[in-house]
C-alpha cells in the first residue's frame, strides 16, 4: 500500500495566552513512501515525526493537506475505517486480559462482510501468533510477559485484522539495550515476511538506520531528507542532517575556500573546483580521517581509545566547533600516544562543506 502525503500541515493552538502563537508542528510534508517498505520517521523530539504517525492513522485531524492510500483519499475518514494497525510506544494491552484475549479483541469488533465467526477468529489469532513468535504464551497476562513479549502481542494486536499500513510509535524506546536490538531485528522480519507498507517513529538514527528501507529526517516540523539511510549518511543535504546522523557524530569545523581550495585553519585539505571564496562549515566522518605523518591538517592529541578492531583517536583543534574530533582509524595504524600532535590527510567523499548561513550543503564537482 503506497502512503502519498500532499502539503500535509499540522498547526495547534498557542499554549501560551500572551503571546498567541500558534505551533506548526507539521509544515508541508508532500512525499511518497512506497508500497511495501519500511520507513523511519526520524528527528529529535518536538520534529513532528509522531504528528505525522498520527495524522496517518487518523487519530488527528491535519490542519490542511491530503493523506491517500493508493489511490483513496483517507484524509478524512475514521482510524478504523482506515485500516491501518497501530502500535503505541507503552503498548496499551489490555492489563486484565490474556494474550489471546488482547489479539482477539480488535476482531470481536468487526462488523458487516469483514465479521468472523469464533473458529475463523481463533485461527487468525495463532496465525498471528505464530508470526511473531508468541503463540506459547497466549494464555498469560501481560504482566507476566517481559518488554519484548508484550511489544509483539502489541504488533500482533495491530496486525491480525490485516491492516493496509502498520504504524509504529517509538516501537522500541521502553526497552533494554539487548531487548531493543532483538526486538528491531523481529521488525524489519515481519514487515518482509507480511510486506505491509509499515512506517515507524524514532528518535534512534542507529535503529532507524539498521532497519529502515527509507529514513525521512525531520527538524521543526519539516523535512529535511529522504532516501535509503546509507545514501542519506553519505550525501546529507544540510549540516543538521550531517550531524543528527551517525555514530561517533561528525566532526565540524570553522574553515573557508579559498583559492578553489578547502582551509581548516591554515591547512588546505582537498580541493575544491568551481567555489567561490568564503567561510564555510567543514565536516568530516570519524572514518574519513586518514593517518598520515606529511597530511596537511595537524590535531592535537588527546587520547586513544582501542575499540577492537578499530581505535578512536580523540583530539582536539582551534577550529573545531565540537570540544572533542573522533577520528576512527585501523587498530593496525600504530600512532605515537606520546606525540603532543598527529596529522591526517582527509578523504574528500568523506568530507563536506556547509554555507554559513543557510548551513545547506555546497556541492563540490568531482575531479575526472
Amino acid at each position: 500500500m503506497k502512503v502519498t502525503l500532499e502539503n500535509l500541515t499540522k498547526i495547534f493552538p498557542s499554549r501560551d495566552k500572551k503571546s498567541g502563537k500558534e505551533v506548526i508542528a507539521v509544515n508541508n510534508f508532500t512525499y511518497e513512501l512506497p508500497d511495501g517498505k519500511l520507513i523511519g520517521l526520524l528527528g529529535p523530539s518536538g520534529c513532528g515525526k509522531s504528528t505525522t504517525l498520527y495524522m496517518i492513522s487518523g487519530l488527528q485531524k491535519p490542519s490542511s493537506g491530503k493523506i491517500f492510500f493508493d489511490q483513496d483519499d483517507v484524509t478524512n475518514l475514521t482510524p478504523e475505517n482506515r485500516g491501518v494497525g497501530l502500535v503505541f510506544q507503552n503498548y496499551a494491552l489490555y492489563p486484565h486480559m490474556t494474550v489471546k484475549q488482547n489479539i482477539l479483541f480488535p476482531l470481536e469488533n468487526l462488523t458487516g462482510k469483514d465479521k468472523l465467526n469464533k473458529t475463523q477468529m481463533l485461527e487468525r489469532a495463532y496465525e498471528t501468533a505464530k508470526l511473531v513468535q508468541i503463540d506459547e504464551l497466549m494464555e498469560r497476562k501481560p504482566s507476566e510477559l517481559s518488554g519484548g513479549q508484550q511489544q509483539r502481542v502489541a504488533i500482533a494486536r495491530a496486525l491480525v485484522k490485516f491492516p493496509r499500513i502498520l504504524l509504529l510509535d517509538e516501537p522500541l524506546s521502553n526497552l533494554d539495550a539487548r531487548l531493543r536490538l532483538q526486538t528491531r531485528e523481529e521488525i524489519k522480519r515481519i514487515q518482509k515476511e507480511t510486506g505491509i507498507t509499515t512506517i515507524f517513529v524514532t528518535h534512534d538514527q542507529e535503529e532507524a538506520m539498521s532497519i529502515s528501507d527509507y529514513i525521512v529526517v525531520m527538524k521543526l516540523g519539516v523535512v529535511q531528507q529522504v532516501d535509503e539511510p546509507q545514501k542519506v549518511y553519505d550525501n546529507p543535504v544540510n549540516l543538521f542532517v550531517a550531524n543528527f546522523l551517525g555514530t561517533p557524530p561528525i566532526n565540524v569545523f570553522n574553515g573557508k575556500v579559498l583559492n578553489e581550495k578547502v582551509y581548516i585553519g591554515d591547512a588546505a585539505v582537498m580541493d575544491a573546483p568551481g567555489i567561490k571564496d568564503q567561510e564555510v562549515f567543514v565536516g568530516i566522518r570519524p572514518e574519513g580521517f586518514v593517518l598520515d605523518e606529511n597530511g596537511p591538517l595537524a590535531l592535537n592529541l588527546s587520547n586513544l581509545e582501542v575499540m577492537g578492531r578499530d581505535v578512536s583517536v580523540v583530539s582536539t583543534h582551534d577550529a573545531s566547533l565540537k570540544p572533542q574530533i573522533r577520528s576512527i582509524i585501523s587498530a593496525e595504524s600504530k600512532v605515537d600516544i606520546t606525540a603532543s600532535a598527529v596529522r591526517f590527510s582527509v578523504k574528500p567523499y568523506k568530507t563536506y562543506i556547509f554555507d554559513k548561513e543557510t548551513e545547506e550543503r555546497i556541492y563540490i564537482e568531482e575531479v575526472k
